[in-house]
Order: structure tokens, then C-alpha cells, then sequence
């Protein structure tokens, strides 16, 4: 099998429904809301939490193959493969991206353990072989990385925008943005070798 191709997708504004509304569902959704998705949440049952997940529109019922329609994305989280296998079927038809959690087989993508400290994101996959390896290295990363990489960031990010507006030359804006970069993490006594 080809290896997985690591991409940061923008969702907000697109439609994703979420099939299934116990705690996995809950955890997708509170992570999809965060990176501003509309949501459809269908489900014969819903959790509490789910009900508590800002603009989410619940459809408490069974899911049917046309719950699929106008979705850019679905997330299967039923706990059983045939159904989830049913809701892929039905996604591809529309041409919706599946992730069916903890269901390999039934999966478009996966969802990376996600190691954070401010704007950084470091995302960590086994490509759906050992998910628990991936939320350790997580972990590991999380303790790792100094909590001053989210100032670093705040300002590089500050002075990009200002040579973006000020500098056309691409090479001199990059050598300017290594020389404040370079300052910014002597500063915080960060040692990232190039």
C-alpha cells in the first residue's frame, strides 16, 4: 500500500457530519467544531456532550445513505464495521472523505495524535497501524517542546506580515525572517539546529 499523504485540511465553512453521538463522536466533534466545521451529528442515541457541542444540528434517528449528501466530510464513529462500510459507500457516491474511527478498512484518511503548543501542531501518525504508539510519541513530543515556541511563533508571524507587506524580494524577506528567528529562540534559549 502506498504511504499516507500528510495534509492540514481548512474545514471551516464545510459541511461534515458526524454518524454516531457517543464519547468518540463527542471527541471528533469538539475537534472539528474547533477548526470551524458546519455539523450534522445522526444518531438513534446522543450523549449528553454531543448536545453540548456548539452549532451542531442532532438529527436523532437511525442514518440513512442520504444523510451523506452536500457533506465534504464524514466521520463514521459506530463502533460497527458493516454500518461504517454502508456510510462509506454512501459518502464516496457524494464525493465525501471517510474516517471511520478505529476502522482502518473503512477509512479515507486518518486523524493524527496532535502534539500542541500555541499555533504549532505537530501531528503524529503510524498510518492506522498502532494509534497508541502515536498518542505516546504525542505525549513525549508535548513534554519535549518548550511552551516559548508560542511566542517564537507570534512573532515571526508578526514580522512576516510586515515584510510580506514591505519587502518584494522573497530571498531578502526569508534571510530577515531567519535573522529574527535566529534572535527569537536565542533569546528564549531554544535550541532548534538547522
Amino acid at each position: 500500500m502506498p504511504e499516507m499523504y500528510p495534509v492540514f485540511l481548512k474545514l471551516e465553512g464545510r459541511d461534515v457530519l458526524v454518524v454516531g453521538a457517543g464519547k468518540v463522536a463527542w471527541r471528533k466533534a469538539q475537534a472539528l467544531q474547533r477548526a470551524g466545521a458546519r455539523l450534522r451529528c445522526v444518531a438513534p442515541d446522543v450523549c449528553d456532550e454531543i448536545r453540548a457541542v456548539p452549532d451542531i444540528h442532532i438529527i436523532q434517528r437511525a442514518w440513512r445513505p442520504d444523510d451523506c449528501e452536500g457533506a465534504f466530510m464524514v466521520v463514521a464513529a459506530t463502533g460497527d464495521a458493516q454500518l461504517n462500510a454502508e456510510i462509506r459507500e454512501a459518502a464516496h457516491a457524494t464525493g465525501a472523505l471517510v474516517n471511520a474511527v478505529d476502522d482502518p478498512p473503512n477509512c479515507d484518511f486518518y486523524v493524527p495524535a496532535i502534539a500542541r503548543i500555541g499555533d504549532l501542531m505537530v501531528a503524529v501518525s503510524t498510518q492506522g497501524k498502532a494509534p497508541l504508539v502515536a498518542g505516546r510519541v504525542r505525549a513525549h513530543l508535548e513534554k519535549l517542546l518548550p511552551r516559548e515556541l508560542e511566542q517564537v511563533i507570534n512573532t515571526i508571524a508578526t514580522e512576516r506580515e510586515k515584510l510580506l507587506a514591505s519587502e518584494p524580494d522573497e530571498a531578502t524577506r526569508l534571510l530577515k525572517l531567519r535573522e529574527v528567528l535566529k534572535a527569537e529562540l536565542a533569546r528564549y534559549q531554544i535550541d532548534l539546529h538547522d
